[in-house]
């Protein structure tokens, strides 16, 4: 186990904990992380027992078809945005037995970034009982960095919602 698995997987313990105790469960969102978020979750022997289901919406139509993220947000406000990521957490929700979500939507590089998102920008959301918050972050690094990055900014974001 590298150092990044084992830093993901004391996080995933914490969230297992808080979860199970809260007899809840969690479903993802992600596009630029690509489903990490889901597999270090189910990495953990047992994750059944708070874990329901990812969904990877790397496209705009996949967060459309999904998610039920409308076009018009997309297209208004575009994928890496509040908006957007606020309605993926949202629709993983609807979609789900779970009553706690993580999204994320972001720009990992090497391309596609511009001067208003640059490369490492980042928007997470995390839907709980109490309604749906968000956090635009700028991840520093390479494509591979900023996934990373954007995976534990997950992780320990629900932690303090819990």
């Amino acid at each position: 186990m590298n150092t990044i698995e084992a830093d993901f997987s004391a996080l995933v313990a914490e969230v297992a904990e808080g979860l199970i105790a809260r007899e809840a469960l969690l479903v993802t969102a992600e596009s630029c992380t690509g489903g990490w978020i889901a597999k270090v979750c189910t990495d953990r022997s047992g994750s059944s027992a708070w874990f329901d289901r990812g969904f990877v919406t790397y496209s705009n139509a996949a967060k459309q078809e999904l998610l039920g993220v409308p076009e018009a947000l997309i297209a208004q406000h575009g994928a890496v945005s509040r908006p957007v990521v606020e309605a993926m957490a949202a629709g993983a929700l609807t979609r789900s037995a779970a009553r706690y979500s993580i999204a994320v939507s972001g720009i990992a590089g090497p391309g596609g970034g511009t001067p208003d998102k640059p490369v490492g920008t980042v928007w997470l959301a995390w839907g709980t009982p109490a309604g749906v918050s968000t956090v635009c972050a700028h991840f520093p690094g390479d494509r591979e960095q900023v996934r990373a990055a954007s995976v534990a900014a997950a992780l320990r974001g629900l932690l303090e919602r819990l």
